[in-house]
């Protein structure tokens, strides 16, 4: 997993909170975070392997789909728990449809909160860890620091950028 940061410190280095992951491939594809201290989508860009940071789509999330998405990862968090402890089975995850009527609910109410706008930014994420407990009701065990993309590059050449080292 690399370094662990404590809460104070990843503020400090300009790292933001991640509250929802919403799909995950070899790490954060999709999911909703702060980018300059307000809520966005984040999705996923020309993901790189070799890469020490990834590029992402990102748009603002309203209000209310900011509500209605940490309702639904709530529900998410409280499955996984149980899961973890024993207690449920994968046949009880809500993300399979027909498990929890409420998260199949907010599924249909946030399809639209998720698509990804013309006009949405691309930049760069850094991340890094907490130490914390993976999922938990707040958000996840990663931070997100964010940048512009350099222009004419993709995400491989983050590690040789001043942010990126």
């Amino acid at each position: 997993m690399g370094w662990i940061w404590d809460e104070a410190q990843l503020i400090a280095d300009g790292f933001e909170r991640v509250y929802v992951e919403l799909e995950r491939y070899d790490g954060p594809r999709f999911g909703l975070a702060d980018v300059d201290g307000r809520p966005h989508y984040f999705q996923g860009y020309d993901y790189d392997h070799a890469a020490e940071a990834d590029e992402y789509r990102v748009w603002p999330a309203k209000e209310l789909a900011v509500r209605l998405e940490r309702e639904q990862w709530a529900i998410f968090v409280s499955r996984y728990d149980r899961h973890e402890a024993g207690t449920a089975g994968p046949e009880l995850h809500p993300g399979q449809g027909t498990v929890d009527a409420r998260y199949d609910e907010l599924a249909l109410m946030l399809e639209p909160h998720r698509r990804v706008p013309d006009g949405a930014r691309r930049l760069v994420a850094e991340l890094r860890f907490d130490g914390g407990s993976r999922y938990r009701a707040d958000g996840l065990d990663y931070w997100f620091r964010w940048r512009p993309p350099v222009p004419g590059a993709g995400a491989a050449s983050v590690p040789g950028s001043p942010e990126g080292g």
